[in-house]
């Protein structure tokens, strides 16, 4: 084992990437928020910075290079003697000339790096113009990005598609420009895709009743490519570093959001993290061969809703949530079939675990239960205890199922 595991690096997240040999590449949020930093510097300073360098949530600072910019006055864009002639900003955050409202826009290009991921090459713009005093950063969806118009997402029906960590990451960005260049931070930010309404129908946008173009994503800012065979060879790897660290209690998690959970919750290294994204039946069927004695399988509870109906790939392009049997499960915990008729229809497994919880079904852990008999029959005659903890997109924990064991 050791020399597995001495071969495969460092472990964890990082480790995996470096093993799998994919190139990663920035979130559809991260390139908002560059563009949206870059158009609030020029809006402020009449220059804009490119490359254009922010800080995601983990501390890196990836550099962006602009593909569009513009500064625009009431009377048109701004040309280079009108910007020398006016100087700098003032206070409010207008470039133009005094009593003349202005905008800037600012585009970047999605590189998702070696993920197959549909807004690869997308044009990221954000258009950003001074707010009311006092009302901070108000977001609008521009051409391509959608508006919700059901409930079960983590946003109010009626708000632009730009996820919560999308949000903060572009309301700190704002925050950094303003403090250099003595904003006030009250601005309203547009973001649009340029062809995002056609890329959107590629995606479960429409279903999910995100009408209009694009969900801005990402609670990184970093994408993780998901090559099948690379990625599942670098969940191997990082199996093996675990063992050769002598670890006895690995955690396979679906995304960043569930292994913060799953550190918080158990305190476990970095060589014990499984990145398993969507690939719930690669690590169990290695760690079937080569076992540790517990297992943690954390995740959304949209993803874990698949694996406890029997998926072992979470991939909505190759499962997809079964509200039905989110309703059966709703039944067994002493749902009405007037809440299990709500379940059946609710727009998002989301939806319908916040229903459930309204009425005191536990059906997260219900849930929870049933993705912990999936995984024990996979790992059937292997050594491996298993619990599993269902999150939702904020990190609350909405089920659990504790170890039965092996």
């Amino acid at each position: 084992m050791a020399a597995a595991g001495a071969g495969a690096g460092a472990g964890g997240r990082a480790g995996q990437l470096k093993s799998s040999g994919l190139r990663p590449g920035w979130t559809t949020g991260a390139c908002a928020t560059a563009a949206t930093k870059a158009a609030y510097t020029a809006l402020l300073t009449g220059e804009f910075p490119d490359p254009v360098v922010i800080t995601l949530p983990k501390g890196q600072q990836p550099a962006f290079a602009l593909a569009a910019e513009e500064l625009t006055s009431a009377a048109g864009p701004a040309t280079a003697e009108e910007l020398t002639a006016e100087g700098p900003a003032d206070a409010g955050g207008s470039a133009a000339a005094a009593g003349r409202p202005a905008t800037a826009m600012a585009g970047v290009v999605k590189d998702a790096g070696d993920d197959p991921d549909v807004t690869h090459g997308a044009l990221i713009r954000s258009t950003v113009r001074s707010g009311e005093p006092g009302t901070g950063v108000v977001f609008r969806a521009g051409p391509g990005v959608g508006t919700v118009t059901k409930a079960g997402l983590p946003l109010p029906v009626g708000e632009p598609a730009i996820n919560p960590v999308p949000r903060q990451m572009i309301r700190d960005a704002v925050a950094e420009v303003a403090a250099a260049h003595g904003g006030s931070g009250d601005v309203v930010v547009e973001i649009s895709v340029d062809h995002g309404e056609e890329i959107a129908r590629s995606t479960w946008n429409p279903r999910l009743g995100i009408l209009g173009g694009l969900s801005i994503l990402g609670t990184t800012g970093v994408v993780v490519p998901y090559s099948c065979s690379a990625w599942i060879d670098s969940i191997r790897r990082g199996v093996d570093v675990a063992r050769a660290a002598g670890r006895t209690h690995v955690a396979g998690c679906t995304g960043s959001t569930s292994e913060k959970v799953a550190v918080a919750e158990h305190g476990l290294p970095e060589d014990a993290l499984l990145d398993m994204g969507d690939f719930a039946g690669a690590v169990l069927k290695y760690l079937k061969r080569h076992p540790v004695p517990r297992l943690t399988i954390a995740g959304g509870f949209a993803k874990l809703s698949k694996l406890a109906a029997g998926h072992l790939d979470l991939h909505s392009a190759r499962s997809q949530v079964d509200k039905g049997y989110l309703a059966e499960l709703a039944r067994r915990g002493g749902a009405d079939e007037a809440l299990a008729g709500a379940v059946a229809g609710a727009n998002t497994a989301l939806e319908a675990v916040q229903l459930c919880r309204a009425a005191g079904v536990p059906l997260g852990d219900l849930v929870a239960e049933a993705a912990r008999a999936t995984a024990l029959g996979v790992l059937l005659g292997s050594p491996v205890a298993v619990d599993v903890i269902c999150i939702d997109r904020a990190g609350t924990v909405v089920g659990r199922a504790e170890p039965l064991g092996p």
